[in-house]
């Protein structure tokens, strides 16, 4: 929570975390979904929320600060389990925080299944462009069909005219892993709705200036 405070201080307006369930059920932040020195890790689906570690944070925690602070959330969504519980526990904190989050899910056939069901939430797909055999325009249309409100790739995927594309479907364009100024620069003049980075004071400067 440290880290996401930080964040806050520095000016981000949105913040990011992979989640997991534990074995009793809880939505819990990490990033590898292990726990434990190397000669005993455990899964944190083996885990009860009890007895993992107290450096991490619950998403209902993550939320809350979100909440008050006013903040976006993104969500990478690691467990298929998990979507329900994510959905539940962000409108429990705050129905008006569902609107500031987005749920990402990195598996199409998943994302295809769960969808119809789960309109309430801001579905994204996070893909990489190599991987869409149809290509970007298919793809787009069909997230528009199934109501998923964005797409998620690597920066070096995006270029003007497929944030152009995106918008004409009428779904955000979102990048990740933009950790230097000039990709900073590059990425948001590109008009892209929303991007990623762990340098947040970079982020935050290279967004005042444009």
């Amino acid at each position: 929570m440290a880290a996401f405070r930080l964040a806050v201080k520095l000016g981000a307006t949105g913040l990011e975390s992979d989640v997991w369930l534990t074995s009793d059920g809880v939505a819990v932040l990490a990033h590898d979904g292990w726990v434990g020195p190397r000669w005993r890790r455990r899964l944190i689906a083996d885990t009860t929320s009890a007895a993992l570690p107290k450096h991490i944070p619950t998403l209902a925690e993550l939320a809350d600060l979100a909440h008050r602070h006013q903040l976006a959330l993104s969500l990478d969504i690691k467990d298929p389990a998990a979507y329900d519980i994510v959905g539940h526990t962000i409108t429990e904190i705050s129905p008006d925080l569902v609107g500031r989050s987005f749920i990402c899910c990195e598996d199409f056939e998943l994302l295809q299944h769960i969808a119809p069901d789960l309109r309430s939430l801001q579905l994204i797909d996070s893909s990489r462009l190599a991987t869409m055999k149809a290509g970007a325009e298919r793809r787009l249309a069909d997230l528009s069909n199934l109501g998923i409100v964005g797409l998620n790739m690597h920066h070096t995927d995006w270029n003007g005219g497929l944030v152009t594309l995106a918008h004409r479907f009428n779904r955000l364009a979102f990048a990740w892993d933009v950790q230097f100024e000039y990709q900073l620069t590059t990425t948001l003049r590109m008009g892209i709705d929303g991007l990623y980075s762990d340098w947040v004071d970079r982020m935050v400067d290279a967004a005042r200036v444009l």
